[in-house]
């Protein structure tokens, strides 16, 4: 076999073009990107628009197109296969290779946030305290926006004054509501199922799939489907009396919680009006022990709230004290040294104990000047 490539035949086959194998007379001195056109150029103009985009390769090696067929090793009888450029600049998906190591590096050191599921998350709400994600336990109670929390977990943060934001409206035990949840049967034992609770009235699972209203008269927890189904006025547990009013939605949606919130508002600004109202109406004691009112309409007690019913008189009106009264005010009489003098003593002597009966003869010395005026 001729190793030299000079008027030497070849064989060429194109499987990503369909196109079956060809042989190819080699001439002198030939690149390969000639050689590519020539193979092209025999099969159709159209095909020979595609030397940019194909390219050959020799026993799996790549052959570039710049070298001469002699350059590449090509010899006598070889078979050239010819191949297509993948787009995206190396057949792996669209990578160029000019990115650089840093940018590879930060796209996986970036840590992307779990998904959360759905499902998993309502049932935690009715499973869980709001507060303290632990699972719900007797005693549980719910506020006046459907949440619903272990009592104790709640209690020792309103006392350590941890409460989170979210929690804000409750600002004590009035905020909050003793709810009785209904167990399932066995669930406490080590082969009960996750959810804990249901329905004591229909069975229906207390999982979230289900809307649940809680009772504010009594504490116990329904399904929606109870109270539709069975019209009744009155608790179906305990059979207590209750209003439509009375009804709180457990962990309801974004507009449930909107109304919930709206009618707390409502309720806490009635409390308000109907303590001011009761006081004005009479339930405390004026300033004399008797019913009446005070200046600001809130009844107050002479002896619990230390009034002094002259003491007031003294503030607002004119007293004369052993003096005149000018322009609302009391002027009283000067006092004097020897006007208090003891018995049978010189008045001059007695006030001449006191600076102030002898102003008028006080000359400053050097040593007393500084000193205030009287205390010399």
């Amino acid at each position: 076999m001729n190793s030299n490539p000079r008027n030497s035949q070849i064989f060429i086959q194109a499987p990503d073009l369909e196109i079956p194998t060809r042989a190819l007379t080699l001439t002198p001195n030939l690149t390969i990107h000639h050689l590519k056109q020539s193979f092209l150029s025999q099969i159709s103009p159209i095909h020979q628009t595609l030397a940019s985009s194909t390219f050959f390769t020799l026993n799996g090696r790549l052959l570039s197109d710049s070298d001469t067929v002699e350059k590449t090793g090509v010899t006598s009888l070889s078979t050239l296969s010819l191949r297509l450029r993948l787009s995206g600049g190396g057949g792996d998906g669209g990578a160029t290779g000019a990115e650089s190591r840093d940018c590879y590096l930060n796209m996986y050191a970036e840590k992307k946030p779990d998904k959360v599921d759905p499902n998993e998350q309502r049932l935690s709400l009715f499973m869980n305290c709001a507060l303290s994600n632990e699972p719900l336990k007797h005693p549980i109670v719910v506020d006046y926006l459907g949440n619903l929390f272990n009592k104790q977990a709640l209690v020792e943060s309103l006392l350590m004054k941890k409460l989170p934001k979210a929690f804000s409206h409750i600002k004590g035990l009035k905020d909050m509501i003793a709810v009785e949840l209904a167990s399932i049967p066995g669930s406490d034992s080590p082969n009960g199922g996750e959810v804990k609770f249901q329905c004591p009235i229909t069975g229906l699972e207390f999982n979230g799939k289900y809307r649940f209203h809680a009772l504010k008269s009594c504490g116990h927890v329904l399904s929606a489907k109870a109270l539709k189904e069975v019209k009744s006025s009155s608790c179906l547990v305990c059979h207590k009396d209750f209003v439509e009013s009375d009804k709180i939605v457990i962990n309801g949606n974004e507009e449930e919680v909107i109304a919930l919130r709206e009618k707390m508002e409502m309720e806490k600004v009635k409390l308000r009006e109907k303590k001011v109202k009761k006081v004005k109406n009479g339930g405390g004691v004026g300033v004399n022990g008797e019913m009446g009112a005070s200046n600001d309409g809130v009844k107050l007690s002479g002896s619990k709230h230390g009034i002094d019913l002259k003491a007031a008189e003294k503030v607002s009106g004119k007293i004369e004290t052993n003096g005149k009264v000018v322009n609302g005010k009391s002027e009283g009489k000067r006092f004097k040294a020897g006007d208090r003098a003891p018995q049978h003593a010189n008045k001059e002597v007695y006030a001449s104990i006191f600076t102030s009966s002898r102003k008028s003869d006080f000359k400053e010395t050097y040593s007393c000047r500084s000193l205030p005026l009287g205390r010399n």
